[in-house]
């Protein structure tokens, strides 16, 4: 039975740190196989470099990140619970949206009248039908993606503590097991041996301790020079405080880890004086510096005082045992709470005599947006300093323009890279998502890499073994679209596809543009539909023939006051569906466009995702989106134009269709 609650929480780190614990043996096989900088670029960390970042969650009325830190090798004798034990098989989904529709009816049954009648005036404002949705099985069906990570059903957020481990990538994800709404997170567990195709494995760590009863949050993977794999994760405390907490794998020997074991010290860190019990999250991979032959790593945080965004750092030698290190690594007035937060290097390093460049990436809770920015690290001072302050994070680069939060990155020794996930949530309503039984999805994994034309930014880009899924390629070429002008184009089917598109404006209509337009911005603008001589130009994706439904992503430039083009690219998601209880918005911003550059941009469509790479990378803007009625064969892809001075050559357009990778169960051989 556990301890009263006021003994728990009274326990010092001194305490919990005591000879009863155990500590994580760090002993190197060899000097060099211990990494003494935060993450290193890909092409220049031994596999020892591989770390798995931290993602995060939003906090609602009792929201904690966990994190886990794997330690001794323990033998597990609890079995833990299977991933999805109470879902209907997927192969009948119908059977599914019936039971999940019972589940709404035993729902709605134990609601106040206060709250039953804010449910029915949700499904007034959704426009709902008798039945209590306008929804039918096709279209909720036909949404589940093909290709993009998601569970059987049930409710899914942050990524955690990606990694590689003999042989296969593991990835685990914020998941509750009973529902389709956040609440008492456990961690799914997945692997792969190509990031596209996934096996679901048993659920790796529930909320049954005191200190994580409420939810096993966010967290990430650290791989010690021996070869050994911890966690760390916060625990979401009997009290809802958040508490940072160790586990490991019960075999050590076990490629695919699927029994953990949480260490009897846990929780291993407090809130410290100053932080709010439930601002305290996300603990970050660890890193070994050799200034001091500590473990570093970094939780997210925020002070009330110029509600600041701050970033935690904290040291320890055994795991056990943690030291805060004086004065936030970084911060940012105006931001307000820090979670998800990653650090790694981007550029440069031992190997190079090039400028060591970090990024520093947090999921700003305040906006729900991932930021992040270039700077410089100085481990001995313990501090980052942003190489644009105008550009620092929270208030420069996003990490995604679109719907994309908590996204965390691991270091791939494989193909010497980094690679980033980000949650995907839905926009539709909680109503919806009750009736078809799941909600979220995860991005397509991205390699992430320093721009080398600009230095001022990072390219994403989806992993290449993505490019295995590609069949059935459709090229078109020589295409002019005037102005007003809409083009269909003739595909087999439009659910699931890989777009690549090219596009230059005529060179004497920017010639032309005398006149400076400094308004213009994808999030204010009127979409697709606002005009200017140089824009909007670009697709339109899950259209119908009439124009009642469409997601336009376009480019749209215009002339600064410096006589300089400017290039936006947004998403117009305001007319892609009629159903009315949606978030429709438009999203985008500004892209780098160097000299002579064509308009470019990759858009992977698939179902309920559209997601778009623009310019090599440089940007990136997802969206969900729900069409009630451009679905399976009433879809179209269109390219369009609707600028008033100029016609529109597109230079390449190669439409690949995607097949499926669906997620399997683990069956051993």
């Amino acid at each position: 039975m556990a301890p009263p609650r006021d003994r728990r929480m009274s326990r010092s780190r001194e305490s919990l740190s005591s000879s009863e614990a155990q500590a994580v043996t760090m002993k190197s096989r060899g000097a060099s196989a211990v990494p003494d900088t935060p993450p290193v670029m890909s092409g220049h960390a031994p596999q020892q470099h591989q770390r798995g970042g931290g993602g995060g969650t939003r906090w609602r009325e009792c929201a904690a990140v966990l994190g886990a830190v794997a330690v001794v090798a323990l033998v597990v004798t609890h079995a833990l619970h299977n991933v999805g034990d109470d879902l209907n098989d997927v192969a009948d989904p119908v059977a599914r949206l019936r039971a999940a529709t019972d589940e709404k009816a035993a729902l709605l049954s134990k609601k106040t009248p206060g709250e039953a009648q804010a449910e029915q005036d949700i499904k007034a404002a959704a426009g709902a039908d008798a039945d209590g949705s306008p929804w039918s099985s096709e279209m909720l069906l036909w949404q589940r993606t093909g290709y993009h990570f998601q569970p059987d059903g049930n409710f899914m957020n942050d990524p955690n503590a990606p990694m590689y481990y003999r042989g296969l990538y593991h990835f685990f994800y914020q998941y509750n097991p009973k529902g389709v709404v956040w609440n008492k997170i456990a961690w799914g567990h997945a692997v792969s041996s190509d990031l596209v195709h996934w096996r679901h494995l048993p659920v790796a760590m529930v909320p049954d301790q005191w200190y994580d009863i409420n939810g096993v949050l966010t967290g990430s993977a650290t791989m010690l020079p021996n070869g050994t794999v911890i966690l760390l994760y916060t625990g979401n405390s009997d009290t809802f405080a958040q508490v940072q907490c160790l586990a490991f794998p019960a075999d050590p020997e076990d490629p695919l880890l699927r029994i953990w074991t949480k260490h009897p010290a846990n929780p291993v860190i407090f809130p410290p004086p100053g932080i709010g019990d439930r601002d305290f999250r996300d603990p970050m991979a660890a890193w070994f510096d050799k200034s001091d032959n500590t473990w570093r790593t970094i939780i997210g945080s925020k002070d009330d005082h110029g509600h600041a965004g701050i970033a935690l750092m904290y040291k320890t030698k055994d795991f056990i045992k943690y030291e805060l290190i004086p004065d936030p690594v970084h911060r940012v007035d105006g931001t307000g709470m820090w979670e998800c937060i990653d650090l790694y290097c981007i550029s440069g390093g031992s190997n190079s005599s090039e400028e060591v460049i970090y990024v520093m990436k947090a999921s700003v809770n305040d906006e729900w947006h991932d930021y992040y920015a270039l700077g410089r690290f100085d481990a001995e001072a313990n501090r980052w300093t942003p190489l644009d302050p105008e550009a620092d994070v929270g208030i420069g680069m996003r990490v995604d323009w679109g719907k994309f939060y908590a996204s965390t990155s691991f270091y791939d020794p494989v193909k010497q890279r980094r690679v980033s996930w980000g949650f995907v949530g839905e926009t539709d309503s909680p109503n919806t998502d009750i009736a078809k039984g799941w909600a979220s999805l995860q991005g397509i994994p991205r390699k992430v890499v320093l721009d080398e034309k600009t230095r001022t930014n990072i390219l994403q880009w989806p992993v290449e073994e993505i490019d295995t899924l590609r069949y059935n390629a459709t090229k078109f070429s020589g295409i002019t679209i005037e102005s007003s002008s809409v083009i269909t184009l003739p595909l087999r089917q439009v659910s699931q596809l890989d777009i690549e598109a090219s596009f230059r404006l005529n060179a004497s209509a920017i010639a032309a543009l005398h006149e400076a337009d400094v308004s213009y911005n994808c999030s204010t603008s009127g979409g697709a539909t606002e005009r200017g001589a140089l824009g909007p130009f670009g697709l339109l994706i899950h259209a119908t023939n009439s124009g009642s439904e469409q997601l336009a992503v376009y480019f749209y430039i215009y002339k600064g006051l410096d006589g300089g083009l400017r290039t936006q690219f947004c998403h117009d998601e305001s007319g892609s569906s009629r159903a009315k209880e949606l978030l429709k918005r438009v999203v985008g911003s500004t892209v780098p466009v160097l000299h002579g550059e064509a308009l470019s941009a990759r858009v992977l469509v698939d179902h309920s995702i559209v997601e778009s790479f623009v310019m090599g990378g440089r940007m990136t803007v997802t969206s969900r989106v729900y069409p009630m009625e451009a679905i399976h064969a009433a879809g179209r892809v269109c390219v369009f134009n609707n600028a008033t001075g100029s016609a529109v050559t597109v230079e390449k357009l190669v439409v690949h269709e995607m097949a499926s990778a669906p997620i399997q169960p683990y069956r051993d051989a």
